[in-house]
């Protein structure tokens, strides 16, 4: 790579952004990122971006707000210091669930973060699995849409899975279900379930066959691990033999890793777009694939003006 290509990273996931940059074989620039005693965020650029091609890598993953303005402050602070072009790397987007007005009198948050992102100074965003494609047209400037389905994908075909099926866990993730379908030649499920309210789900009934075979629950965020785990039970009761799930974001809020433990989930995969908590790490149930190497494409890609649309599958 050449000198140009200079990236930095938040507090957020700095284990991700090293992976990144030793694919890149770059190092990762020098910035003091901490708090002053009041609690605001303090960010000093400690290395040279006048006329670069910067790249941040900060998910905005809990504690969403502190992650969001410390992300915010470093593009700023690139900005000024006269950074050719300022791309955030947003493994995990938050607030991305909340992209429409789903009652009365309630915001849409995932258009104001791309409007505080854009008025902060960014040039571009990379991202991965937004909980809906139409986050990107909030953004009046390029954003790379990426996929996990190839770190999944090659995952999964390398278990040698006996009679495999693909399951969406509720209507939206359809589309996902069917390409990993396809990857995997098998047929596919769905799970129909109706929310009563945030992080509460209620199954309904399946729409397909399980019996006798390996469902592979499929989905973008796993947050309290309710939707995951009522489904995973509904499909046992179904005649499945054994049930895995793959999620792109481990959220795991609140008592999700309980709650997953008396599941009868075998395995959760998930990757590291948000790092795991100590108890997350501690679950035997889960097991985390990493994103570095296809963030680190999309970058050098980007670097080098060339296409990524292979990436997106």
């Amino acid at each position: 790579m050449d000198n140009n290509l200079t990236l930095f990273t938040g507090s957020a996931n700095p284990n991700l952004a090293a992976k990144i940059a030793e694919y890149l074989s770059v190092p990762l620039s020098s910035a003091l990122i901490g708090r002053f005693s009041d609690g605001e965020s303090r960010v000093e650029i400690e290395s040279n971006v006048r006329g670069r091609d910067v790249f941040i890598v900060q998910p905005t993953c809990s504690p969403a707000n502190e992650n969001l303005m410390e992300l915010l402050i470093i593009i700023d602070a690139l900005r000024r210091a006269s950074a050719q072009r300022i791309t955030a790397v947003i493994p995990y987007y938050g607030y991305s669930r909340q992209e429409r007005k789903s009652a009365p009198r309630t915001p849409i948050t995932a258009k104001l973060v791309a409007d505080l992102l854009t008025t902060a100074g960014v040039s571009r965003v990379l991202t991965i699995e937004l909980h809906t494609g139409a986050i990107q047209g909030f953004f009046n400037l390029p954003v790379d849409h990426l996929y996990s389905k190839p770190v999944f994908a090659d995952h999964l075909l390398r278990l040698n899975l006996s009679n495999p099926i693909m399951v969406s866990p509720d209507a939206g993730g359809v589309e996902r279900a069917r390409a990993f379908a396809k990857v995997m030649n098998c047929g596919m499920a769905i799970v129909d379930k109706r929310r009563e309210k945030p992080g509460v789900s209620q199954v309904m009934h399946l729409i397909g066959d399980v019996k006798d075979k390996t469902a592979i629950l499929i989905d973008d965020i796993c947050d309290t691990a309710g939707s995951l785990s009522s489904a995973a039970q509904v499909l046992k009761e179904q005649g499945a033999v054994k049930v895995i799930a793959m999620v792109t974001h481990p959220v795991l809020s609140g008592n999700a890793i309980k709650t997953l433990n008396d599941s009868c989930i075998e395995h959760l995969i998930v990757s590291d777009t948000i790092p795991l908590s100590d108890e997350a790490r501690a679950c035997s149930k889960i097991q985390v694939l990493s994103v570095s190497e296809l963030l680190g494409q999309a970058i050098r890609r980007i670097h080098n003006s060339d296409s990524i649309s292979s990436l997106f599958i």
